[in-house]
């Protein structure tokens, strides 16, 4: 894993954008990742790549917790373990931040995420309407 870079940032809009596009007709719009400026967050330092970019993880550290603001993976690579591996990343990140927990939100359609999450120790903590979409929010405390 890695920092990507300006030189990463068509291959990030591209990865986003073939991870997501198939999520357009089961949430009915597109998903607020395809709305995102990858411009700007990898110039801040929140958008990490695995290293053949395989998938990426934008992390935004908060007052008390780590928002996962995005997963992608490539779609040919699912059930790769991929996603799970940028998940054990942010945890990774959370702790070395000091950051006592991690939290992030899913679309309310998006169930096989959701269930993925649940998986992986988080719990959802509300639902509420973000731009227009329905929101699962979810949340993992971490261990000391």
């Amino acid at each position: 894993m890695r920092i990507a870079n300006e030189d990463d940032r068509e291959a990030v809009e591209r990865l986003v954008q073939d991870a997501y596009t198939p999520w357009i007709e089961i949430v009915g719009m597109r998903p607020l990742p395809l709305e995102s400026d990858y411009g700007a967050l990898i110039a801040a330092g929140r958008v990490h790549v695995t290293d053949g970019l395989e998938g990426l993880i934008v992390l935004v550290p908060e007052d008390g917790v780590l928002l996962v603001d995005n997963v992608a993976v490539r779609p040919e690579l699912h059930g790769k373990g991929i996603g799970r591996a940028l998940m054990a990343y942010a945890e990774q990140e959370a702790r070395r931040l000091g950051l006592p927990a991690l939290r992030l939100y899913t679309n309310v359609r998006m169930t096989a995420n959701i269930a993925l999450y649940e998986s992986l120790g988080y719990r959802e903590t509300g639902r509420q309407g973000i731009e227009g979409r329905s929101a699962v929010l979810m949340r993992k405390q971490l261990s000391p």
